[in-house]
């Protein structure tokens, strides 16, 4: 079954979704021919500092840390400057990346499509959409430079069914009213209590004025009713 955004799922249905036995990286370029697939996360204790900006649209994903390159216990990879490159001259995941977003500005092509998933609480993950990567920056975070790139929500919808793309997404759904609406609502379909394909609903949609910004028209719903809802909406 395709997933589509804002649909709820498990890690190990999202490895099984990218054909993959584990995903530990959280950037993986080109791990579909079609696009790259970023993990990212807006916990309080999240390794990076991952954001959506004010447009709603647009996030802004931190680089990723050099390996760890001994087994010292007092090595920290957040005191070294994040890398384009390995010693041995070889990409790492941020250079990957950068070079797309170089031959995206160059060429004016069309920009690298990204598959972000998100990490709503432990064992619980959110498809947050495909994106377009459409910039990058190079940054001093306290002691350090990082990388930080910007993707936009992506017009591009060719991995979505016909009869899924009928559904309103226009707004990205916040990370902390995602993690409220799945308290409040138990995990489960608010119609009819099922726990399996749930996805964060927008009770009013945002095209007929609704927002993404409150609890209040955030809701859990199954496959099926948010389906129903969506042939219903003119």
């Amino acid at each position: 079954m395709k997933k589509i955004q804002d649909d709820i799922i498990s890690y190990r249905e999202m490895c099984d979704i990218e054909n993959v036995q584990t995903l530990q990286r959280g950037m993986n370029f080109r791990m579909n021919q079609k696009y790259s697939v970023i993990l990212m996360s807006q916990r309080s204790n999240a390794p990076y500092i991952d954001k959506v900006h004010a447009d709603g649209l647009t996030i802004e994903y931190e680089g990723h840390d050099v390996s760890r390159i001994t087994n010292e216990p007092a090595y920290n990879p957040k005191q070294y400057d994040q890398s384009e490159k390995l010693p041995s001259g070889k990409l790492t995941q941020n250079g990957f990346f950068i070079k797309a977003v170089k031959e995206f500005k160059k060429s004016m092509a069309n920009p690298e499509l990204v598959k972000i998933y998100e990490k709503v609480f432990p064992g619980v993950w959110s498809l947050k959409g495909y994106f377009d990567l459409i910039d990058y920056r190079n940054v001093r975070d306290e002691k350090r430079n990082v990388f930080r790139f910007i993707l936009k929500l992506s017009n591009r919808q060719e991995n979505y069914d016909s009869k899924v793309a009928k559904i309103e997404h226009t707004r990205l759904i916040p990370s902390e009213v995602k993690r409220e609406v799945w308290k409040r609502d138990d995990g489960k379909c608010v119609i009819c209590g099922d726990t399996k394909n749930l996805h964060f609903d927008h009770d009013l949609p945002f095209s007929k004025g609704g927002t993404s910004l409150s609890t209040k028209n955030v809701r859990l719903l199954c496959m099926r009713h948010n389906l129903q809802k969506s042939d219903k909406i003119i």
